[in-house]
């Protein structure tokens, strides 16, 4: 049977020898050798779309003659731009990939901007301000109009801000509904003015710049840009707002060699401004486009793969795809029932610690969550296992206090219009200019127009005019404050000099020592101190690196060159490969994939997560997606957790399994429970009440009772039935206790039991189910005999294992506790474990 019949009635000539086309499949193979016109490519997860456009460029070039410096590729992060240079230099050489336009849409968009500044009224060294110097700049605003940042708290003003920019809008086209948009209309027109006086661009400008000058018909700058491309390419395609798609008509406004790569199934940024609704209307735009659908999964077992499928197929209008494998079925997808978050986090450890132990390197292991909340407890559990992570997407390395300020420092001198900046470091270290001193010079830059630097001079002197002031004279400044300014300016214009001779890295190294920053580090002689000072070290050391790999290009190593890299980093850009367990949001690991994946916390309201805003109705559709994606990350194995109980906000949830279990295909799956869920359980089929909620009824539980029941062949799927308390299941083979699955060979169905219990050996073919003894004195611990090793149970903790006791009168306990580590309990709260 021809799996690929009928996906696309263009055909394009078979391809071109010179190239090893034996390597791809035949969709793969006709789109690479597309040459010329729109060519729309379905990329199923894990379908090889990254080696269908490394070949597409590679035809291009080698075979059609395409000038390298004409094809333009745009990525969605630095990561896959590399990976794509990387993959041609091996097919068509270094040399030639260097002319190659490959990067980010925001990369690009600086690249071009660099060479059409002046059409933008930007200065060269213009400086890309990112998420806390755009809060900074908008608080200023705040002030500056009178706005109470408690009812316009900045955070949510740029967000409005930000949604118009992605949609093309500016001030003069917002729309207004009310009192509340007529002040963020004053702030968006503030913010904007802001920006220009300090020659400076939010993420959100790198592209509307270029995409004005790219839309004015009668610019020269336009012109170049609607010119300087033959063939453009834009991979993740279902993720491009309409700014986006609007430069990249633009760059092909004289040619539909328009290549696009993307999967509506992985639209996942809504919330950023992508717009699924342009993928799937490609071809209305484009009629005669060709179509070629990539639908064999490469990279996951065939349960992954399923198990994906199972939950995507119930998404509401999408492009019809049926992802498939060749790979072998695999292990199950292991859907494994928690009691607690904290029970859930000491599962995910214990079998971390087995795939370590097996030969996986940890950073071939990945920790999912929904939401950042969710990982403070995964962490604890982390560290006191001693397993190495890294958390993606939680305070970057730029992000951190002292390698900002060093960053400032370098962004002045470069452009010494940036406030923002100049704010940040005036007085780090401290040099005596108090935020009194401040206030003046931000008054005297307001009131003359001019940058806060350029104010220096002019308040100094006492040229601030009178008249001008709203309460007459700026009140004079002491003679301390005097020379405390007069020496920040004359630093700064010293190292402006010594910028103009000096390589970026030895310019930062005489920041340091010249502003004494480095040293006030230095005599502080802390933990912290020293720590920053390495943090120091090691951006000096990326500045070097940076040169390094210029000198390789055959560039220039220049300071504007290094600011602008660090502006674009990304989140997935600071996933090292080092052997640490990666942790991260679902939205952070686009376009990763691990051996080994936990998706966590796969709760109803959790994942899909509940939205607060009534008018997001479109959030189950984008949850459904985001699923799939976290699914098609794993290549061999795939945990997905979901807990009774939950702490988070500040408050106990009681949830439900995630409506997304009940789409993976039963045949695929292996439901399991925990110790502690199974203790929980029993306790609540033994009407003691609390535990675990997704084998309870009753209102405190959220909903009715659902549960796993099992389907042949010793796994299982949850049906989203009713289940009365203490009914046991039974399937062919195996017997059900507790909410847990063992087979007839003797071993759970994962193989869980020495987790958090210490279980006898027994021979292959023995059934067994773990039992103990009842404390005999009934609900409370009077009376209950400790011993060290014995487990035990508590109501909040769960099971535990007794260290040691200290007696008397009223006894306590030390217990270790799974996913709490050491407690210190009274002997009377505690009972024997069930």
């Amino acid at each position: 049977m021809d799996r690929f019949a009928g996906h696309d009635a263009d055909r394009s000539p078979p391809p071109e020898p010179g190239l090893p086309y034996e390597e791809l499949n035949e969709p793969q193979a006709r789109a690479a050798s597309h040459a010329a016109g729109p060519l729309l490519i379905f990329a199923g997860a894990g379908s090889g779309k990254t080696r269908v456009i490394v070949y597409r460029i590679a035809n291009l070039i080698v075979t059609h003659r395409v000038p390298p410096y004409r094809i333009l590729a745009v990525t969605f992060t630095n990561k896959a731009a590399t990976e794509m240079k990387r993959r041609l230099e091996g097919l068509i050489g270094a040399d030639i990939v260097k002319d190659l336009w490959v990067g980010t849409f925001h990369a690009v968009c600086a690249r071009l901007l660099r060479r059409h500044h002046e059409a933008a009224g930007l200065d060269k060294n213009f400086v890309i301000y990112d998420d806390d110097d755009q809060r900074a700049v908008m608080t200023r605003v705040l002030k500056e109009l009178n706005l109470d940042d408690r009812r316009y708290p900045p955070r949510q003003v740029l967000s409005r801000i930000h949604a118009e920019k992605q949609e093309g809008r500016g001030p003069a086209e917002f729309e207004r509904k009310g009192y509340f948009d007529d002040a963020i209309a004053r702030c968006f027109e503030a913010y904007e003015r802001h920006l220009k006086a300090a020659s400076a661009v939010d993420f959100d400008d790198l592209l509307l710049a270029v995409l004005r000058i790219a839309e004015d018909p009668t610019s020269f700058a336009g012109e170049d840009l609607r010119s300087r491309f033959r063939h453009v390419l834009v991979d993740e395609f279902q993720d491009v707002n309409q700014v986006q798609y609007r430069l990249v008509r633009a760059f092909c406004k004289s040619h539909d060699n328009l290549c696009v790569v993307g999967d509506d199934d992985q639209s996942i940024y809504r919330w950023r401004g992508a717009d699924v609704r342009i993928v799937r209307g490609f071809r209305r735009d484009f009629p005669h486009a060709t179509v070629v659908k990539l639908e064999q999964n490469y990279r996951s077992i065939g349960h992954v793969v399923r198990g994906a499928l199972g939950v995507i197929r119930h998404a509401a209008d999408r492009e019809p795809k049926e992802l498939w494998t060749a790979n072998q079925d695999g292990t199950p997808i292991d859907v494994v029932a928690a009691d607690s978050e904290h029970d859930e986090a000491a599962w995910v450890v214990e079998c971390v610690r087995e795939l370590i132990a097996e030969g996986v390197s940890p950073n071939e292991i990945a920790v999912f969550y929904r939401i950042h909340a969710q990982s403070r407890v995964l962490e604890e559990v982390l560290r006191e296992a001693r397993i190495p992570y890294q958390i993606i997407g939680g305070t970057r390395f730029f992000e951190r206090a002292e390698v900002k300020n060093l960053l400032s420092y370098l962004r002045v001198i470069a452009n010494p219009k940036s406030d923002v900046d100049l704010n940040r470091i005036i007085n780090v270290p401290a040099r005596k200019i108090g935020q009194t001193t401040v206030d003046k010079l931000i008054q005297a830059a307001d009131l003359l127009g001019v940058s806060l630097f350029e104010a220096i001079d002019p308040l100094l002197e006492g040229r601030v005019p009178p008249s001008a002031m709203p309460g007459g004279q700026l009140p004079p400044m002491a003679s301390a404050a005097k020379r405390s300014l007069l020496g920040f300016r004359d630093l700064i214009h010293g190292l402006m000099t010594e910028a103009k001779s000096v390589s970026p890295s030895a310019l930062a190294e005489e920041v340091l020592a010249r502003s004494g920053y480095a040293k006030a580090l230095e005599q502080d002689d802390s933990v912290e101190s020293e720590a920053r000072l390495q943090n120091l070290r090691e951006l000096v050391q990326s500045l070097v690196d940076y040169e390094q790999e210029a000198i390789a290009a055959g560039e220039e190593a220049t300071l504007a060159g290094y600011l602008e890299r660090v502006s674009l980093v990304s989140d997935v850009d600071a996933l090292a490969d080092v052997p640490k367990v990666a942790m991260m949001t679902i939205h952070a690991a686009k376009g990763l994939e691990f051996h080994a994946v936990f998706l966590t916390g796969m709760e109803e309201d959790l994942f899909p997560f509940r939205s607060q805003d009534p008018n997001r109705k479109g959030d189950i559709e984008e949850e459904r997606r985001l699923a799939y994606v976290a699914i098609t990350r794993a290549r061999e194995r795939l945990w997905i957790t979901h807990a009774a109980r939950r702490a988070i906000f500040g408050q106990t949830r009681y949830g439900l399994p995630s409506r997304f279990l009940a789409d993976l295909p039963p045949a695929s799956v292996r439901a399991i429970a925990t110790p502690a869920s199974m203790m929980a359980q029993r306790r609540v089929e033994g009407g003691f009440g609390g535990g675990a909620g997704y084998a309870a009824s009753g209102p405190r539980f959220g909903g009715p009772e659902r549960s796993w029941e099992g389907r042949g062949e010793g796994r299982g799927a949850w049906d989203g039935r009713e289940r009365r308390p203490g009914a046991q299941a039974q399937a062919q083979g195996e017997e059900r206790f507790g909410g847990a699955r063992f087979s007839r060979e003797g071993e759970p169905a994962r193989g869980w039991a020495a987790r958090g219990a210490d279980v006898p050996d027994r021979a292959p073919g023995e059934r067994y189910v773990e039992r103990e003894a009842v404390d005999p004195g009934g609900e409370g611990g009077e009376g209950l005999a400790l011993r060290r090793g014995m487990r035990v149970y508590h109501e909040r903790f769960g099971p535990g294992v007794v260290e040691s006791v200290d007696p008397g009168a009223d006894p306590i306990a030390t217990v270790k506790f799974s996913g709490w580590g050491k407690k210190r309990i009274k002997v009377a709260f505690l009972r024997a474990a069930p």
